[in-house]
């Protein structure tokens, strides 16, 4: 970990030498468009991830003849030029890490470097602003009002009612995001601050819906040091896991404060592109009303999911009982005394089972397949603490600083990092799991014992970070059944083996499909087929075929449909990420040219 947390190693003059030779013969040969010269600055086994400044895209390349065609293909329009140290250089285990800044011909970015003997390991390069469209800021913040006298003095709020009420009539948009959670909302508002007109559009009626409408035990799993939202980050006394209401009343809030053009009640139905006017022509439905909006770019924002899966099975319509995905949930108040049969076996499966527990319902687990459960004490200790939390915050490790860092590690050598830490927790928690094991209970971490983070990454699912209702399990207050279902008769759900299990309720907590299948449903199959699945690394492990990307395959970079984009994630992605994605919209509304290096092709279309 201590690579990826940087160094506390003395800092010494000779660190500051080595990481300044390198960068002075970097930028050297950048400047003479040596790329021969430059890529022997780099080691055999070497990654350079780019976050849109050298790429107008998100890409990491592996190896020097990857760097150097990467560097053939955008050095003369990048230009980069005017490197320099950001402060000292740190080392850990014969690593010299170092932060540089830089300057392209069209922007100003960030870069992080780890040396091996003298060359580049690993070598993160993000764009952060666009020169002339910087978001005014600090010295360059908005007076707010024009001092003296003036008979036609308009208001901030008549601009703002103005503006409300022509975007999306009288004018039109230049984004549209599909999609009001906190990805589109946390997007929405790095456009504002860059003066891109956008509309987000949300089903439900208010900011923070999705959350107020998930049953009523949910809250964050993540601490709040990973999940602050853009520009307006959560306060000082904001608990570390926030209830979903009180994440539901932020988002509402922000969404107010930060100004956002925000259309809740609204559905979007279709969505068609016209490549000779180079704009979306997208119908929704505004509270009862179709509107047209065309706007020159769509953006849908979905979180990590798709669709509901729900499995179809024999038997469904004769069931008497409740049956929901666990995206319906209610709540368990409903359900007091009843037998309770929850399919699934990961984190909305675990909350539902323990909040149905609490409520005095008589529950049933059924496990289908392994799962990677980690203790949320043991996962903030060991995997996010470094990086984020109070300790972390008081070291001067503030979330950017943390971001990049996370940013910085390339999804290939990933997993690398990551095992250490769960053989740490498996053997700090060896108890936990030998309970549950006796219990019946299948655990895995991952098919390479990388871990949680790895499995989300990869699929998106396979795990539970465990805030009680594991323990349930573990003492059989819930009863766990492994296996298949079969079949749903009147009052029962039956497996494959013959077992048979008594329902009032069933839940199916059986996950979600691809972003691109929801997508479908309003830019149609062909466009959705032609973008290709959504989400995972490529790594050829459960859930996640090959072939390897090397990043999120099609979020917040183009991809084979022009101006379609995909945003979301969880809150620290759709925070990080949503500044490159708004930076690539902004660059396209001023007619910057944005040349892509590495587009994405399509993969796996169903």
């Amino acid at each position: 970990m201590s690579r990826l947390a940087g160094s506390e190693a003395p800092l010494t003059t000779d660190l500051t030498t080595r990481a300044d030779t390198w960068l002075t013969a970097f930028q050297d040969a950048l400047a003479a468009r040596d790329v021969e010269r430059a890529v022997s600055l780099f080691a055999e086994d070497c990654y350079w991830r780019d976050l849109v400044s050298f790429t107008w895209n998100l890409l990491t390349v592996e190896g020097r003849d990857a760097v150097a065609d990467l560097l053939r293909n955008t050095l003369e329009h990048t230009d980069p030029h005017d490197f320099a140290l950001v402060g000292e250089p740190t080392e850990a285990d014969g690593v010299t890490e170092a932060w540089l800044s830089f300057e392209t011909a069209t922007g100003r970015g960030t870069a992080h470097v780890r040396l091996v003997d003298g060359k580049v390991w690993t070598l993160l390069t993000t764009l952060d602003e666009l020169k002339g469209h910087e978001e005014p800021r600090r010295t360059s913040r908005p007076k707010g009002v024009e001092h003296g006298a003036d008979r036609k003095r308009v208001t901030w709020l008549e601009r703002r009612e103005s503006e409300q009420a022509e975007l999306g009539y009288a004018t039109q948009p230049e984004v549209v995001v599909i999609g009001g959670g906190q990805g589109g909302i946390a997007l929405g508002a790095r456009l504002r601050q860059l003066g891109v007109p956008t509309i987000v559009v949300e089903r439900n009626q208010r900011p923070g819906d999705s959350w107020r409408r998930r049953y009523k035990s949910l809250a964050l799993h993540d601490p709040v040091w990973y999940d602050h939202l853009p520009y307006l980050p959560f306060p000082d006394n904001w608990p570390v896991f926030a209830p979903k209401d009180k994440i539901g009343d932020w988002l509402e809030m922000y969404a107010r404060v930060m100004e956002l053009n925000y259309w809740g009640s609204t559905t979007a139905r279709s969505a068609a592109y016209d490549e000779r006017e180079q704009r979306w022509s997208l119908t929704v439905d505004r509270d009862g009303q179709e509107v047209t909006l065309s706007p020159r770019q769509l953006v849908f924002a979905l979180g990590v999911s798709g669709k509901p899966n729900v499995p179809v099975l024999p038997g469904q319509e004769k069931f008497l009982g409740d049956q929901h995905h666990s995206s319906q949930h209610p709540g368990p108040d409903a359900y007091a005394g009843k037998k309770a049969v929850v399919i699934g076996s990961n984190n909305s499966a675990h909350d539902i089972c323990g909040a149905l527990w609490e409520a005095g319902a008589e529950v049933t687990m059924v496990q289908r397949s392994s799962t990677c459960v980690i203790k949320s004490d043991s996962l903030m200790e060991h995997g996010l603490g470094p990086l984020y939390s109070e300790r972390a915050v008081e070291s001067g490790v503030d979330t950017r600083t943390a971001d990049l860092i996370f940013a910085s590690l390339p999804y290939r050598i990933m997993n690398e990092f990551q095992k250490p830490i769960y053989d740490t927790i498996r053997e700090q928690d060896a108890g936990f799991y030998e309970k549950l094991e006796r219990a019946g209970f299948e655990l895995d971490f991952g098919d390479d014992d990388s871990g949680l983070f790895m499995k989300y990454l990869r699929r998106g699912s396979g795990y539970y970070i465990d805030v009680g209702a594991a323990q349930l399990v573990a003492d059989g207050s819930v009863r766990l059944v492994k296996g298949q279902v079969s079949e749903l008769t009147e009052r029962e759900v039956v497996l494959e083996d013959g077992t048979r299990l008594e329902a009032d309720l069933v839940v199916y907590a059986t996950g979600f499909g691809s972003m691109n299948g929801l997508a479908a449903d309003i830019v149609g199959e062909q466009v959705a087929d032609r973008v290709g699945k959504v989400w995972g690394l490529g790594s050829g492990t459960t859930k996640d075929p090959g072939p390897w990307e090397g990043e999120q395959r099609n979020m917040w970079k183009p991809t084979q449909q022009q101006a379609l984009w995909f945003h979301g994630g969880n809150l620290h992605q759709s925070r990080h990420y949503s500044l490159y994605l708004a930076l690539q919209l902004k660059a396209r509304a001023e007619g910057i040219p944005t040349p892509v290096y590495g587009l994405q092709s399509t993969h796996h279309t169903s």
